[in-house]
């Protein structure tokens, strides 16, 4: 029998990481196992042009009828269920919709079903189950199956938050930071509060405690939103009770994107932070249909060369399954400006943040005076080593959207893009002109891309309440939202390291921050062109 190397699953060990030794062959675990789309990707193809075409995005798909067409192949899940069979292992979960097979088995099993030898990994004083190389697919499996994960559980995201220096965090004495609905209305967000709308929201760890929810919620004179946790792989909402640790991007989300559409719930997913929990959360939220939210919020990420090929790819395409489906996703381009912190001295781009299906959200420095913007820089606080997330791909193409750009750079002249520039829009995000939120007690003040993935979260809420009258979701908006400079604040002074702000888009904050009433009256002229 034939063996097949699984297309772009090689993993490296970490840098400074060293093996311990080989993994516990007792040692039980679960693993996820992607399917091709059921007909391949050919018979997907025209769907996702028609996304990019000039008449504005095809009418979405119901969740449903995409998973009936779209999903798995009950053939290929099958033939998963055959090779589990065969190699002791057993099937926990099938989703022909996420076209996802979930296994459970040993560390020996799993070696010899795939042909990978896991070890015991130390990286930075903690271990990690890892490996090495390719994984190997027999005959029965390969072409069917697209990528495998779960076998290395190393950490795979970071959050895209930072707050104060602890003895500056108390809102009270801070003049220059913001409630979020002093950050919408300093936007010009237009009126609503994302009734009807659910938004779901991905973590990778910590938890909300809605003691907490209901005393932020209070203090701003707004109802407490509907918020609920969604377990994905066994995670779970587990408050740390340390407001600097993973609580503080769990709290930020919630409070920021609620507090700017209230009336909306929101579908909180836990998942463990592994390249297989990450996906697998994705992918629920996508093909959820109880909650069916129309907006997903990421704040979570880390620089392309961390992710294998298969990995990358496996989360464009769950994110064009969303577009296809009407769903916007938020994501956040990072915190540490044009290298997105690779200590090699080339520029580098945050995912999942640079996948073209995403809404790339990067960071400004917001001030302002009597309600009104005074000045709007990229943020980049050079002291503490945070900028807004952006530059180019090296690994996904220039999208349609963004033909014929170029990305300013700090010592001046500009370079082409030959690939995905990021990020695609901007909010506030510096954590010195940041948003007041409540962490495990505390009141605090936080800054980061993090809260602007939820604040333009919050503002698709708003703008597909407005519209679910006539059942029009924003979906998949990059490319009417390029087309219309008009919509946004344009930011044009700072830079992020190597690249600077530029008249129209540049690679520090994109489009710039949003206009959102302008923002809403784009989308709604292009979907009355489409209608004609």
């Amino acid at each position: 029998m034939a063996i097949h190397v699984l297309k772009g699953s090689e993993r490296q060990l970490l840098k400074g990481a060293k093996s311990l030794g080989k993994a516990d062959p007792a040692e039980r675990l679960e693993v996820s196992v992607l399917l091709r789309r059921k007909g391949g990707d050919n018979a997907f193809s025209s769907k996702i042009k028609a996304l990019h075409g000039a008449g504005g995005p095809p009418e979405p798909m119901k969740r449903e009828a995409f998973a009936q067409e779209f999903g798995a192949d009950p053939a290929d899940i099958q033939a998963v269920k055959k090779f589990a069979a065969t190699n002791g292992l057993t099937v926990v979960q099938e989703s022909p919709a996420r076209r996802t097979v979930v296994l459970a088995g040993t560390v020996e099993q799993f070696n010899h079903a795939f042909g990978v030898d896991l070890q015991r990994v130390e990286h930075d004083g903690e271990t990690h189950r890892g490996r090495t190389g390719a994984i190997h697919l027999p005959d029965e499996l390969n072409g069917k199956v697209e990528g495998v994960f779960g076998l290395d559980d190393r950490q795979q995201a970071q959050p895209h938050f930072r707050g104060r220096p602890q003895g500056n965090v108390r809102w009270m004495a801070t003049s220059n930071s913001f409630t979020p609905t002093e950050v919408a209305s300093l936007y010009d967000f237009p009126a609503g509060n994302g009734q009807g709308q659910c938004v779901g929201i991905i973590e990778l760890g910590g938890g909300y405690r809605p003691a907490d929810l209901q005393t932020y919620f209070s203090g701003l004179h707004i109802p407490l939103p509907k918020v609920s946790a969604v377990s994905v792989d066994h995670g779970k909402n587990h408050p740390t009770g340390d407001p600097n640790g993973p609580d503080g991007e769990v709290m930020l989300d919630i409070e920021v994107a609620g507090a700017v559409a209230p009336a909306a719930h929101f579908a909180v997913y836990f998942a463990p932070n592994t390249d297989q929990g990450f996906l697998d959360a994705v992918t629920t939220a996508i093909h959820d249909t109880t909650n069916n939210p129309s907006v997903i919020s990421i704040s979570w990420g880390g620089p392309e060369s961390s992710w294998t090929p298969q990995s990358m790819t496996a989360f464009d395409q769950a994110f064009q399954d969303a577009a296809a489906m009407g769903i916007t996703v938020c994501i956040a381009s990072g915190d540490d400006g044009s290298s997105d912190g690779v200590a090699d001295g080339k520029d580098h781009v945050n995912f999942p943040a640079s996948s073209p299906y995403a809404l790339a959200c990067g960071g400004t420095s917001l001030k302002a005076s009597g309600g009104s913007i005074t000045s709007e820089t990229v943020w980049n606080d050079g002291a503490q080593g945070g900028a807004s997330g952006g530059g180019i791909s090296g690994f996904f193409p220039r999208p349609p959207y963004q033909e014929g750009l170029s990305a300013a750079l700090t010592k001046g002249g500009t370079e082409q893009l030959t690939g995905r520039g990021v990020p695609d829009v901007a909010g506030d995000a510096d954590e010195d002109t940041g948003y007041q939120v409540r962490v495990d007690g505390t009141n605090t003040v936080i800054g980061g891309t993090s809260a602007v993935a939820p604040l333009w979260a919050g503002l698709i809420a708003r703008i597909n309440s407005a519209n679910s009258a006539n059942g029009k979701l924003l979906g998949f908006a990059n490319p009417t939202l390029y087309q219309n400079g008009a919509a946004f604040n344009d930011i044009t002074q700072g830079n992020n390291g190597d690249f600077a702000a530029a008249p129209g888009w540049d690679a520090c904050t994109g489009m710039g921050s949003p206009n959102g009433t302008n923002v809403k009256a784009a989308l709604a002229a292009k979907a009355a062109q489409k209608r004609n």
